[in-house]
């Protein structure tokens, strides 16, 4: 990027009501607000961020934060980029039809619309969403797809970008998209940079799963099945079959296989793939040890089977995987 034309600040816009889900609007906002780019010597700021209440009085989060706008729906200007965070205050009728009719509004001269978490269910109803595919905080899949038909729910990935519509699934998954909005718009290197500020991983895929399921399986399991999850973790390199699970659970492995996927909504051999996944993404970056050694240690039975594996799960190969995440690390 050339220090002599730095690009012009991009207004962002980020919705507030009360009964916000605080981390949804905050995780961006500290993103944006870090992304700069050299100017002249010094650094300049990339957005001018926005927030945009209701009215101008205070709204409470959900957690009890108290937010001030700085302008509201009435008096907003143009925007960039929209962001809807996601609360449960944005369910209440009267919030969501205001807001649901304020977006519809102004779509046509905002160029990018995003949804974080459950931010969705303001967007859903202006119908800008119908036949897109989209996703959300994985807990509220089904009901958005109950409530709107018209929207394909994809309730796995991290974020999603259908035309100039982006929606991300629950929490710290905003801060995900927000990386990857920085890149679209600066590029690379000061997505980088906001990374190492947060210290977060620059970056998860969008289609990256969410990885809050091993909570729910553990909170969820009324019997032994919750210390499959511990077993699994502590031996990956062994035989994880259904049938060495279901022993371990004592149960027979149909009746294994039902409860875990009921609770887990994953089959015991997709999870343990992924669990493995996981662990094997880990040690790629705190390890340097061959990826063939890698994929022995994880429980793979093959070197091929794990970079095919790998790059299915994640859309790069275990070395490209190594090579990024050094970049923020290293």
């Amino acid at each position: 990027m050339s220090e002599k034309h730095p690009p012009r600040l991009k207004r962002i816009g980020l919705l507030l009501f009360d009964g916000i889900t605080a981390l949804d609007v905050v995780g961006p906002m500290e993103a944006f607000a870090t992304a700069c780019v050299p100017n002249n010597g010094s650094k300049r700021s990339c957005y001018e961020l926005l927030t945009i209440g209701l009215t101008k009085k205070e709204i409470v989060a959900e957690s009890g934060l108290i937010l001030r706008p700085g302008t509201m729906l009435a008096t907003c200007p143009k925007l960039d980029t929209l962001i809807i965070p996601g609360g449960r205050g944005l369910r209440e009728a009267r919030t969501n039809r205001t807001i649901a009719k304020w977006i519809k509004n102004r779509a046509a001269t905002t160029r990018r619309i995003v949804s974080v978490c459950t931010g969705i269910f303001g967007l859903a109803p202006t119908g800008l969403l119908d036949k897109k595919t989209v996703t959300t905080h994985w807990r509220f899949a089904q009901d958005l797809s109950r409530n709107f038909p018209a929207l394909a729910v994809d309730a796995n990935a991290l974020f999603l970008t259908d035309g100039h519509i982006y929606t991300s699934a629950g929490i710290t998954a905003g801060i995900d998209l927000s990386l990857a909005l920085i890149e679209e718009d600066f590029g690379r290197a000061a997505a980088l940079m906001v990374a190492r500020e947060l210290v977060v991983f620059m970056k998860r895929p969008g289609g990256q799963e969410q990885y809050s399921e091993p909570l729910q399986f553990q909170i969820e399991s009324t019997d032994r099945t919750h210390e499959v999850i511990a077993y699994i973790r502590s031996n990956l390199k062994k035989d994880l079959s259904v049938g060495v699970l279901a022993s371990f659970a004592h149960l027979s492995p149909r009746q294994f296989s039902r409860k875990f996927t009921a609770a887990f909504y994953s089959s015991p051999a997709a999870y343990v793939e992924g669990i493995r996944l996981d662990e094997a993404r880990k040690r790629l970056c705190e390890t340097q040890c061959n990826i063939d050694q890698l994929a022995v240690s994880v429980g793979f039975s093959s070197d091929d089977a794990f970079r095919r594996a790998f790059v299915r799960r994640f859309g790069v190969s275990p070395g490209n995987y190594r090579t990024r995440f050094g970049e923020v690390h290293g």
